[in-house]
């Protein structure tokens, strides 16, 4: 594909219609774009049809967690934003609205490259004041879509990461990942690493109406048993449980067999979530795809981004059920909410394998330290 050949349109003024010089309704071109901090240029090509990649260059990609939070982790790297796997549940979607982008179709199909994400991280991990806390890759958008295969950015970001003694974690549904299990396994050596699955379903028809751009279940579980014949942990986050779509037994049992058989290391479930941005998106398909559940899904969720507390105790009854019928029980990792037996105490958990385990990060830290001496205060980095 010509992709080389892509470059920024010039900026023009635009109005009502659009982009100057297109008609009313047409899409906007790379031209409406140019406030984008950082843009370089905007593509699209055949091989990724629908999609467009506006390549930035970043000041700074190492992201700080927000004070309070109680995530399992202080720092966070996205080297995308937006995401063509499409996924109409995805949390994310509200995020792509403060790039002055759609949480719906534009999320989907106008996906943000850090083209210098590996040089930049490796500088700011290369700072005295850097302290090798646990970096967190995939928390808001797939590090490894489609486009990954395209801007193989992933592995000088993880090499970073390991070279500079900085523990790290992915979470991700692509099957990209496989290409870099060897770079994973040499990393292991080095720094704590922690690798986590997103999948939710077993049936195959379902995945590809939800998450259209997504591999499906079957290359994913290869994918956990692949993770695991490397000697790699693999925790799966079997999240969102949909409603009427994906909860029944038959569907627990199918998703909690098949991730044992895979030798998945953990695994926590818990029903969908609809926060504001990605509970219109799916109301509009849940309308349009089941209309006989809109309803059904508007009274479980009422004006709120959870399902009813009734729901929701029904469902991790379940979930404990399946996870104890299948060998998971013992296994829920790291919580990041105190909830004291709440229904989503669940949904809370990071899975054994996903994350890091934090005895080992003590004795890598300890080796990493001896080399670089006393560390000050973490910067803030934005």
């Amino acid at each position: 594909m010509r992709w080389d050949a892509q470059a920024l349109r010039p900026s023009e003024p635009t109005g009502a219609a659009g982009v100057a010089g297109e008609p009313a309704g047409a899409a906007p071109g790379p031209a409406a774009l140019l406030p984008l901090a950082g843009l370089v240029r905007s593509v699209s090509t055949p091989e990724f049809a629908g999609v467009t990649f506006h390549e930035v260059t970043a000041k700074s990609v190492l992201n700080k967690v927000a004070a309070g939070s109680r995530m399992p982790f202080e720092w966070t790297v996205n080297p995308y934003r937006g995401c063509s796997h499409a996924c109409v549940y995805c949390f994310a979607r509200k995020s792509h609205t403060y790039l002055d982008f759609d949480a719906g179709l534009d999320f989907d199909s106008q996906v943000v490259v850090k083209i210098n994400a590996a040089e930049v991280l490796r500088k700011e991990l290369a700072k005295p004041s850097w302290q090798r806390r646990h970096v967190a890759l995939g928390t808001n958008t797939d590090p490894y879509q489609r486009a990954e295969g395209r801007y193989q950015l992933m592995p000088g970001i993880i090499g970073a990461l390991a070279d500079s003694g900085t523990p790290l974690s992915i979470l991700t549904k692509g099957t990209l990942l496989a290409r870099d299990i060897p770079l994973l396994k040499h990393a292991a050596a080095q720094v704590p690493v922690g690798v986590g699955i997103s999948l939710a379903m077993t049936d195959e028809r379902l995945s590809e109406a939800v998450e259209p751009g997504t591999p499906g279940p079957r290359a994913r579980l290869k994918l956990v048993s692949r993770l695991r014949e490397a000697g790699l942990p693999c925790g799966v986050m079997a999240m969102p449980i949909l409603p009427w779509l994906s909860d029944s037994d038959e569907a627990l049992d199918s998703l909690f067999g098949s991730l044992a058989a895979a030798g998945a290391t953990g695994v926590t479930a818990g029903a969908l979530y609809l926060k504001p941005g990605t509970r219109e998106w799916f109301m509009q398909w849940i309308a349009k795809e089941h209309p006989q559940l809109a309803g059904k899904y508007r009274r479980l969720y009422g004006s709120g981004s959870y399902a009813s507390k009734e729901y929701r105790a029904w469902l991790a009854g379940r979930i404990r059920y399946f996870k104890s019928r299948h060998g998971f029980l013992g296994s829920a990792g790291f919580s990041h909410r105190d909830l004291n037996d709440d229904p989503r105490d669940e949904e809370a958990q990071y899975p054994a394998g996903s994350i890091p385990e934090p005895a080992a990060h003590g004795a890598f830290a300890d080796r990493a330290a001896a080399g670089a001496g006393a560390a000050a205060a973490q910067p803030t980095l934005f």
